[in-house]
């Protein structure tokens, strides 16, 4: 038996070994990750982000973002990190951070921000995550499981609203960062937008926006809001005043100008891109890839690079949209059983039919599912355009009868579009209206297609809703598609 003596000396030198200063707060903590660790770590995993979520195609956008984020990352207390920034093209209203020094914020989060201070508070924010070194401490906490995408966020509304049921396939760990790590990244992300001139009252400002808009989120029943488990926006506006009336303390000239800002979001796409698939009401089309399907009325509906999920009001019943990886059978018979069989459902019964002129195999299935235990499952498995598409509806076993009606109509819903109908497909902008005398949120609203409430206009103009908008001032609308 070995020396426990020797046994606690060895620990003890892995231990001191392992203790690193913090560059953020100058305190000594034990971490099992090294710098270098961080910078592969981030490299490994920038790559699947660009893949999976797409780096939003406007290269003006991207440099204006970067330009602000490489500012801010100079003043910090890692300068010498392989910083990047960069704009992905994924409606959800959210930022997150990499180890090494890898920022991503979403186009959804864009529209949001009153102005540039607000910018560089989040991409502060985001950068304080980083220099605390927040990602490292959790891998030590962690360590012994797997980390993948390490997705150090806002924690905003819409981030994944439907769980594990609509990751997008980056094996993603959000991580559940404390009120503590929060708190330390609003106030690293004020402090840097100080020492680069921009007003560091961005910082409560965005989050003031973020808390109003969690709260209308939170009026959509049925679905669960991210930031239930996480620090709220608006408790953490007033943690970080202090911190923030101290940096602005004899001063009045700070950056915020909101027009620079305007001019490179002006025209940016708001929600789905077509190109990744489009929601229109209870549809789901997609004009590169030529189909669309309807899904049950009522139902929020969440579009991936992966999936398509929709969730039914007040219920744990699920309707998804997939391709199948790898299809393997000599017909689609088999290959739609093999599919299942592989993700672990146990075929009941199942019969080839006809499914907008197209072959296909629709069967009930019955297996199990992170967090919803025992689930019934239709699946429709059709062959369309060289791919095999599966649209299945699914609950538990005790709800499943009732649910399947609907399933199967929105299934037998799929079909193919025209390159007429594709090619008429556009997406919904963010466009810049000046307020004219009469305006209210709702007609501004109604004459821009309706495609936002007019609550949720207000909050992007950084206005309550009851409020009436200025006459003369120049505000962000959206204009549908």
């Amino acid at each position: 038996m070995m020396n426990v003596k020797r046994v606690y000396a060895v620990l003890l030198v892995g231990l001191v070994a392992a203790c690193a200063t913090n560059p953020a707060t100058g305190r000594r903590e034990i971490s099992l990750m090294s710098e270098a660790q961080e910078i592969s770590i981030g490299q490994e995993q920038d790559a699947l982000v660009q893949r999976e979520m797409g780096i939003y195609n406007d290269a003006g956008l991207q440099q204006y973002v970067s330009s602000i984020g490489l500012a801010l990352a100079a003043l910090s207390e890692r300068p010498s990190l392989p910083w990047h920034f960069a704009v992905v093209d994924q409606p959800a209203i959210n930022a997150f951070a990499l180890p090494g020094g890898y920022i991503y914020i979403t186009r959804g989060i864009l529209p949001f921000l009153d102005n540039e201070a607000e910018l560089a508070g989040v991409l502060g924010h985001e950068i304080g995550h980083v220099t605390a070194r927040h990602a490292a401490q959790q891998y030590t906490r962690s360590v012994g499981g797997q980390v993948g995408l390490v997705a150090l966020g806002i924690f905003v509304p819409g981030a994944r609203p439907f769980g594990d049921l609509a990751a997008q396939g980056l094996g993603v760990l959000f991580l559940k960062y404390g009120r503590d790590d929060e708190l330390q990244a609003d106030g690293l992300g004020a402090r840097y937008a100080a020492r680069g001139n921009w007003d560091p009252a961005g910082v409560p400002g965005m989050l003031s926006t973020l808390g109003r808009l969690d709260e209308a989120a939170g009026q959509r029943k049925g679905v669960p809001n991210f930031l239930s488990t996480h620090p709220e926006p608006l408790a953490r506006v007033k943690e970080i005043q202090p911190e923030v009336d101290q940096l602005r303390a004899g001063r009045q000239d700070w950056k915020r100008d909101p027009e620079p800002l305007l001019r490179n979001i002006d025209g940016l796409i708001y929600g789905d891109n077509p190109e990744q698939g489009i929601v229109r009401g209870s549809a789901f089309l997609h004009p590169g890839l030529r189909f669309r399907i309807d899904f049950p009325n009522g139902w929020d509906i969440q579009n991936s690079p992966t999936q398509v999920v929709a969730k039914a009001p007040n219920a744990d019943v699920f309707m998804l949209l997939q391709t199948v990886d790898k299809p393997q059978g000599r017909d689609i018979q088999e290959i739609a059983q093999n599919s299942m069989q592989g993700a672990g459902f146990r075929t009941v019964r199942g019969e080839r039919t006809t499914i907008a002129g197209i072959n296909a195999f629709m069967g009930v299935y019955q297996g199990q599912l992170q967090d919803l235990g025992n689930v019934t499952m239709r699946a429709a498995h059709i062959p369309y355009n060289n791919s095999i598409y599966m649209v299945a509806g699914l609950a538990a076993p005790n709800a499943f009868e009732q649910a399947d009606g609907a399933f199967i109509t929105s299934i037998r819903s799929f079909k193919a579009l025209s390159a007429a109908e594709a090619e008429n497909i556009h997406p919904n902008r963010v466009d810049l209206y000046v307020v004219r005398a009469g305006d209210s949120w709702t007609s501004i609203a109604e004459r821009s297609g309706g495609v936002v409430k007019a609550s949720t206009l207000a909050i992007m103009n950084d206005a309550e809703p009851s409020s009436t908008p200025r006459v003369g001032s120049r505000i962000k609308i959206v204009v549908g598609g």
